[in-house]
């Protein structure tokens, strides 16, 4: 969160101390919005909801004590930070002020420097507040998908294992064969989900080094690495003749199109249809794509497909869940953006962008 592009919403019954407020706020490159009453500063936070709030406290009507008590009752603004601003000196108010829900409070006449200094603070904060609730979030989610997901392979191995040692004997090669291909298949998942996770932990905390990279050769050795998963689906890939120069990081970018092609191959029409390709973007960047010609995805379908471990349905979307949040998390980390485009019966067009490499 850049906390100098951020919304303040500024709350005092006093038009000479909003314009003086308001004049350094945005000089200092907040965006202000003001308020001349608790009343006017509800009404206004339906419609356009602030990163913080600066408060007076004494005003009619609504006072401050009211206006903050009311704002941290309703669910959609109890987390905005509040910083009262007062020109009471009594240890009860600002006890008061803090009991109903405020973070801090300036004295007035409000000194600029101090002011700005406490709005930084808080807005850090609440920056802070917010990274460690998604990744809260997410850890939850992904603690409950690397459970879920290990537990059907693990349960294979170790059940064939223990049938295999208590009846070796009796087993025909055949059958021995069968079993042991089920656990090598089993172990190959587990592998692969272990290895995903490793990927994902690595595109969160890795600081990416952006360098020029050679798409056409990426997209050649993902190609080459996937020939027996494409001949096992009998896919047909067709592939752009000419890629727009881009960077990135290289070995991340891999992934990415393993992911859209494997996706592609196992959802795709029977048999699957790849088209492969690019396209140079207005704002600098590069569009790169799969077309498949699938059954396509509808729009609440669309919504789900990139969010952190969930998938669509058990019916569609197999594997271990973790594919599109590692596509997104990569991307993201290289500066660009991801995304579908989908009708149904019409197919889907998975992309990625990525800076151009004047950029």
């Amino acid at each position: 969160m850049n906390i100098k592009n951020s919304t303040l919403l500024i709350v005092d019954d006093v038009p000479a101390n909003l314009m003086m407020l308001c004049t350094f706020l945005n000089n200092t490159g907040f965006n202000v919005n003001i308020a001349e009453s608790g009343e006017d500063a509800i009404e206004q936070i339906k419609y356009t909801t602030p990163d913080l709030i600066l408060l007076d406290i004494m005003m009619p009507g609504m006072d401050g004590f009211e206006t903050c008590i009311r704002l941290k009752q309703d669910e959609n603004t109890k987390d905005i930070p509040v910083i009262f601003m007062t020109a009471l000196s009594d240890t009860v108010d600002k006890l008061k002020g803090f009991e109903v829900g405020a973070v801090d409070y300036v004295i007035k006449p409000v000194q600029q420097e101090e002011l700005l200094a406490r709005i930084t603070t808080h807005l850090t904060l609440r920056a802070q507040q917010k990274i460690l609730e998604q990744q809260n979030s997410e850890l939850e989610a992904f603690s409950h998908t690397v459970a879920h997901d290990l537990k059907n392979p693990l349960g294979a191995v170790t059940g064939l294992s223990s049938t295999l040692l208590e009846s070796l004997d009796e087993w025909s090669k055949p059958q021995l064969l069968e079993s042991l291909e089920i656990i090598d298949m089993a172990s190959t998942k587990m592998l692969n989900i272990i290895n995903s996770l490793l990927l994902l932990s690595s595109a969160r905390s890795q600081n990416v080094v952006m360098k020029s990279i050679n798409m056409a050769d990426i997209v050649t050795d993902v190609q080459n690495n996937m020939a027996s998963l494409i001949k096992e689906h009998e896919g047909q890939i067709t592939v752009s003749e000419t890629w727009p120069d881009t960077k990135g990081h290289a070995d991340w970018i891999w992934e990415v199109w393993a992911n859209y092609i494997s996706n592609g191959l196992k959802y795709g029409g029977k048999p699957p249809k790849l088209k492969l390709g690019a396209t140079q973007e207005e704002d600098g960047y590069v569009k790169f794509w799969v077309h498949d010609n699938g059954v396509g995805l509808d729009a609440e379908e669309q919504k789900h497909l990139f969010i952190p471990f969930t998938r669509i349905t058990q019916a569609r979307i197999q594997g271990h869940g973790l594919g599109l949040s590692i596509v997104r998390r990569i991307v993201e980390k290289c500066g660009g953006k991801v995304g579908v485009e989908s009708q149904k019966q019409k197919g889907s067009i998975f992309y990625f962008t990525l800076p151009n490499d004047s950029i």
